[in-house]
């Protein structure tokens, strides 16, 4: 069967198929490391140079200021769990090719954020650090020596007059086929013939996670209580232009699902009330969802970290049908999501950083995946990107005990 064949079996509960071979990703420090304690370096990761679009190469001017050898140590590499491309980031091709893996989800390039884009613009760097503005309007400061993703500072929605002018100048919905980039005949082709599953969406695009990248944190949570009437225009505005984006994009090719991004959760819960969420997200899920529905697509998956739990009626309400990546450090436990979410498609939930610990515990933390494997819906990889404290030789332990209970269930 090919990746995508795997993919639609699995998301559509068949508890005999044979869920693909994925990892959410990988850092850069990670894979060096494991280039040094023997994995085949034949093809090293390559960072895109070439922006095209935010959703594809967010990011890339901070990971082209820093000279090779070596990668970035934040920068992550792409492994099938998280598509591709998104954020200037690299496809891994050695892991995958040494561990027998499957292909990547592969995410429509189409631009999601404004256009025109922002012109980039460089206003400090130096051997430490570099500010500079991004593709997305956003003031960013990257510090070279950890090299994770640069840092917002100054964010192009402050108020009405800021998002009035950007919505007349950059999110207009008559010159929406400006949106796709200049190689859209060429993905158009690549798409309609492959053997993965292609996907939509990712990375910044979600109902609260948008408005957070381009608000930052703080004001979005002030303007939930003092503006709540901009709140309700912001995410409205987006959710009718990528409503009209999908639409264009789907006359020339239709997806096999859908990643909206909103990372609203962290360590104990969600970062806003469920209030908050029914008021001010709730009625737009509802609409974009009933969307994609009735374009036949009915895989549509919320990417949040943290401890999601309590959220998670929500989200199902909102019309969504798979979670991910199940954040273990969290509380977050595979087994009980399934129990009490039965019809949820999920992700990720292997604790990434107890890799480390060595094969008792490698056995002991893949104990949950051979239950809820037996239920179907479900595709297990790290709950996150692997980080470098993980050995190459406890990795390789990890991933071939992983594949055997993956094929197991063939």
């Amino acid at each position: 069967m090919t990746t995508r064949e795997k993919f639609q079996e699995v998301v559509n509960f068949n508890p005999w198929a044979r869920a693909p071979k994925w990892e959410f990703g990988y850092w850069g420090a990670t894979i060096d490391r494991w280039y040094s304690e023997g994995l085949p370096q034949n093809h090293y990761p390559s960072i895109p140079k070439k922006i095209e679009t935010p959703t594809a190469h967010l990011y890339s001017i901070a990971w082209n200021s820093i000279p090779g050898p070596g990668l970035p140590k934040g920068i992550a590499i792409m492994a099938g769990g998280l598509y591709w491309p998104t954020q200037g980031f690299p496809l891994d091709g050695d892991v995958r090719e040494y561990f027998g893996m499957d292909e990547c989800q592969v995410l429509v390039n189409v631009n999601l954020l404004f256009e025109p884009m922002f012109e980039p613009k460089i206003l400090d760097d130096d051997d430490r650090q570099m500010v500079y503005i991004d593709v997305d309007g956003v003031r960013r400061r990257f510090l070279k020596e950890t090299a994770t993703i640069p840092s917002g500072e100054d964010y192009p929605i402050k108020d009405w007059d800021t998002w009035l002018q950007l919505k007349e100048e950059r999110l207009r919905l008559d010159n929406i086929e400006r949106r796709l980039p200049a190689s859209w005949h060429e993905l158009v082709w690549w798409y309609k013939n492959r053997t993965f599953p292609l996907v939509i969406g990712g990375y910044p695009h979600g109902f609260f996670g948008t408005l957070a990248h381009l608000m930052g944190y703080e004001n979005l949570f002030i303007s939930y209580f003092e503006n709540p009437k901009l709140i309700h225009d912001i995410v409205s505005t987006f959710t009718d232009l990528w409503i009209a984006i999908y639409s264009e994009v789907f006359k020339f090719v239709k997806v096999d699902a859908v990643h909206i991004w909103e990372d609203i959760s962290y360590g104990s819960g969600s970062m806003v009330s469920q209030t908050v969420i029914r008021e001010f997200m709730l009625p737009y899920y509802k609409k974009f969802t009933s969307f994609l529905k009735s374009e036949g697509i009915d895989v549509i998956f919320v990417d949040t970290d943290g401890d999601c739990f309590d959220i998670i009626p929500l989200f199902i309400e909102g019309g969504i049908t798979g979670m991910y990546p199940f954040e273990v450090s969290c509380g977050m436990d595979i087994v009980k999501v399934r129990k009490h979410f039965p019809n949820l498609i999920m992700m990720g939930g292997i604790p990434k950083s107890e890799i480390q610990l060595g094969p008792r515990r490698i056995d002991e933390i893949l104990e949950p995946v051979r239950e809820v494997l037996k239920t179907g819906g479900y595709i297990p990889f790290g709950d996150h990107f692997i980080p470098p404290e993980v050995s190459w030789e406890n990795f390789c332990y990890y991933r071939n005990r992983l594949n055997a209970i993956i094929d197991s269930k063939g």
